[in-house]
């Protein structure tokens, strides 16, 4: 079957034209129109997508398992149309759109798998005792519950594992919850293909129509509406910080404060340890070449900052990172706002004079090299630009005295996504005494890898405290995200009759 994108929005198993058009921009220049959102369409989506929650959320766990495997069916049944559309309009290459396929209905599938289980339910249960003294106990039973219609925004930089269909939205039908997405318009192609697979499990399933919407951007009114609607119950976000702190705000000022479960952005810091650096300090230079430049650095697990010692050895790692550096030729941006963001962060350091300048490339247009820098401990805790994200392959090398200034990085740092520890068995004593600092600082830390690339799986977090994320109890990667829209309730003394099918 040939698919085809048809530019319109998804409302509850319907195909709705806008009033207004916007034009896609794909790297070959042959944009095509699609819908923008409107407020009307926002409410259209929600209501449909409270009618739908009594049934879709009172769903058997084996009814959503079947659901989540049939998208993951039907995302592959696209699986072309898809990869031509993805590469057309992200730029991305088709092998990382396959990859990038594979993850999203992997993860579909791991979610089917994990509640048939049912442990995520966290089901608890305290038996009566009518004879305690002085007063009896009820029979008390606990259970997570589906909290109601989710919204769900894409991301830019995954045009499938966080967009669409992407982490947010799996986890949210994966607890029975109806989704509204706000499409992204730097890949709305893409995301109408994946939208009308999900659509099509929905019909297959027989679940109420408006378990899932999907409203395309064009007009940031459209997100505004969305987070703000009385019917949404939780959010979850990937993108920029001033962009997500915003809808933030909003969610925390309605009349009905509700969850924003926002991935905001990270520099994930690696500290390369003395033992490590004397040992093998030009091969990690080298390989964090490679890391901070993959896919032209547009990942939120981008190692963009080196925390590695003054003198010869930490000289060795800060050579072969440049030298690695200097044969990354451009690589085409998602868009041409993000190329346009990392020319201005570029910007930034160069007008820093605490930031010395290792290599520096000028481009054009959608394009984006290389560009390292340089600066010690009190410059970068002195200035908190060098610490706010650069989305692309701009790296920054901060040089230290010694453990102590390590130490006092590591304190002086805002949240991350990731922190990593490149180290030997001689710097056992110094990691031990940083991991606790770093605890609290990140979600994931590593040793001797780099974070590029985050695998779904069961002990995954990809979250942090502040900036990182606007939750650090929560992740947005892996089986624990489906706890984000989930809610205990407690029921005492009911009638088996009356409990919820899980227990």
């Amino acid at each position: 079957m040939t698919y085809q994108t048809h530019g319109k929005h998804l409302i509850a198993g319907e195909q709705v034209a806008g009033e207004k058009t916007f034009r896609s921009e794909p790297v070959d220049g042959n944009g095509a129109d699609f819908a923008v959102g409107s407020e009307d369409l926002v409410n259209r989506a929600c209501e449909a997508a409270e009618a739908a929650f009594p049934a879709y959320g009172a769903t058997s766990r084996e009814e959503r398992a079947k659901f989540l495997e049939t998208i993951a069916d039907e995302i592959e049944a696209r699986a072309e149309a898809i990869t031509e559309t993805g590469s057309r309009e992200s730029g991305l290459p088709e092998a990382r759109l396959q990859g990038e396929r594979g993850r999203t209905t992997g993860q579909f599938r791991l979610f089917a798998e994990h509640i048939r289980k049912g442990d995520y339910l966290d089901r608890r249960h305290d038996a009566a005792l009518p004879d305690r003294a002085p007063l009896p106990r009820p029979d008390l039973k606990m259970i997570q519950r589906p909290i109601g219609p989710v919204a769900v925004f894409g991301a830019s930089n995954f045009p499938l594992a966080f967009s669409v269909g992407g982490g947010d939205t799996a986890a949210a039908l994966a607890a029975g919850c109806p989704v509204v997405v706000k499409g992204h318009s730097a890949h709305p192609g893409t995301g109408e293909l994946v939208g009308d697979a999900i659509t099509a499990a929905v019909k297959k399933c027989g679940l109420p129509a408006g378990t899932f919407s999907l409203i395309q951007g064009g007009d940031r009114k459209v997100g505004a509406a969305l987070v703000q609607h009385p019917l949404i119950k939780a959010v979850g976000f990937t993108g920029s910080l001033a962009g997500g702190r915003a809808l933030f705000d909003l969610c925390a000022q309605r009349p009905e404060p509700i969850p924003f479960f926002g991935e905001l952005g990270s520099v994930n810091p690696m500290f390369v340890l003395p033992e490590a650096t004397k040992a093998r300090g030009a091969e990690i230079g080298k390989g964090w070449a490679g890391s901070l430049t993959m896919g032209a650095g547009q990942f939120c697990t981008n190692p963009g900052i080196a925390i590695v010692a003054r003198g010869s050895e930490g000289d060795a790692f800060v050579s072969a990172a440049t030298e690695a550096l200097k044969e990354v030729g451009p690589q085409t941006m998602l868009t041409d706002g993000i190329a346009s963001a990392y020319k201005d962060g570029k910007a930034r350091f160069d007008s820093r004079n605490s930031a010395n300048p290792l290599l520096t490339n000028e481009d054009e247009g959608r394009n984006a090299s290389p560009n390292l820098y340089e600066t010690d401990v009190d410059a970068y805790l002195q200035d908190h630009a060098l610490g706010e994200e650069v989305f692309g392959p701009l790296g920054l090398v901060v040089r230290v005295g010694g453990p102590d200034d390590m130490a006092r990085l590591a304190e002086g740092m805002d949240g991350q996504l990731t922190t990593t520890l490149h180290m030997d068995d001689g710097d056992t004593d110094l990691a031990r005494r940083l991991l606790p600092l770093l605890e609290r600082k990140a979600g994931r830390i590593l040793v001797n890898g780099f974070p590029t690339g985050v695998e779904v799986a069961d002990a995954m977090v990809h979250g942090g405290p502040y900036p990182a994320s606007t939750n650090f109890g929560a992740t947005s990667v892996g089986t624990l995200s489906i706890r984000r829209f989930l809610r205990p309730v407690c029921y005492q003394n009911l009638p088996d009759a009356l409990l919820p099918e899980a227990f």
